[in-house]
């Protein structure tokens, strides 16, 4: 697959996927070619609405269509797994929506069919490409400020309570940790590692989700993280990181396309990281890079970064008696 252009297809007609794709026009290379949806008027509405070329009335028909290279799955979390190993099956490569998948088995399974596949599978954390995020990684792996000794971030917004949507849905993976707490503890995994010990706590509402979950990711010599998500109160979904020397602040929305504030000798510096997208554009472009390079996995969310990912989440999980 060394052509300069790849055609996209979009499974799954969201408001997500309405973002992505409208990023997607921002990425060279990048043709709009197909959307799918369980339902042929919401795909054929997308399709309008995006100015993309075909759509679809079932998932299978869009993974069975031979000219396209890539497909973006923008489904709930509990059809990651499904839509995911539909589209291997069919050696298509992956770019899925996060979580990857809603346990640890089976982010194995689908990592284990992507290899054995031979086909490119990366889970759509698309932090993990952002200019600030980047920027920020640097100064922690440089020790510019000193050792990181303390992070706190979090992510909280107010979902009205509904049962048979998403957010407040068990059926369909819903709670804070999942859908938005995986951001702050993401952040803690990449800047930290994988810690020694876990300290969790939630309000399990009616529904049986997870409506807010306050986490302690404890780690050597002191280190830790304070982390904290909801679905039932908004917060300043900000990110602080104290070094030995200094303070850094990730603003308002961290996990997005945001600045960064620097507290060192007693002055306050903000750098700007401005984009002309809603960010989606950044991990598009590289799953692009992968593609021209013949790679089966991502070298910057790689297959180990996600299962570390999914395990931690899935012992936090135990810790606050959430399954799903």
């Amino acid at each position: 697959m060394r052509s300069k252009t790849f055609n996209w297809g979009i499974l799954g007609a969201g408001k997500i996927a309405g973002k992505f794709t409208k990023d997607l026009t921002k990425v060279p290379g990048a043709v709009l070619y197909a959307v799918a949806s369980r339902s042929a008027d919401k795909a054929e509405e997308f399709a309008r609405a995006h100015e993309i070329k075909l759509s679809y009335g079932s998932y299978l028909e869009l993974v069975e269509d031979k000219n396209i290279d890539v497909i973006y799955i923008a489904t709930p979390h509990v059809f990651h797994f499904e839509h995911s190993m539909l589209c291997l099956e069919h050696k298509k490569a992956v770019l899925c929506e996060k979580p990857l998948g809603i346990n640890l088995g089976q982010v194995e399974t689908m990592i284990s069919m992507a290899k054995q596949k031979n086909v490119f599978l990366m889970e759509a954390l698309w932090t993990q490409f952002l200019p600030h995020f980047n920027y920020v990684k640097k100064l922690v792996d440089s020790k510019e400020y000193g050792r990181l000794l303390r992070l706190e971030a979090d992510f909280g917004f107010n979902a009205p309570l509904d049962p048979e949507k998403r957010i407040y849905n068990k059926e369909l993976g819903g709670g804070s940790l999942m859908d938005v707490g995986i951001y702050p503890v993401f952040l803690a995994l990449s800047l930290l590692g994988n810690p020694e010990d876990i300290v969790a706590d939630a309000t399990i509402g009616t529904t049986g989700v997870d409506e807010n979950c306050t986490l302690q990711l404890l780690y050597p010599k002191g280190v830790k993280a304070k982390l904290y998500s909801a679905i039932n109160e908004t917060t300043p979904t900000t990110a602080t990181l104290r070094f030995e020397e200094a303070t850094v602040t990730i603003n308002s929305r961290f996990h997005e396309p945001s600045s960064v504030s620097i507290e060192f000798n007693g002055k306050l510096e903000t750098k700007e990281f401005p984009v002309i997208t809603h960010g989606y554009n950044f991990e598009a472009a590289h799953v692009q890079n992968m593609l021209k390079e013949d790679r089966t996995e991502s070298n910057l969310m790689t297959f180990e970064k996600s299962l570390n990912l999914i395990e931690l989440l899935d012992a936090i999980r135990s810790k606050i008696g959430l399954v799903y």
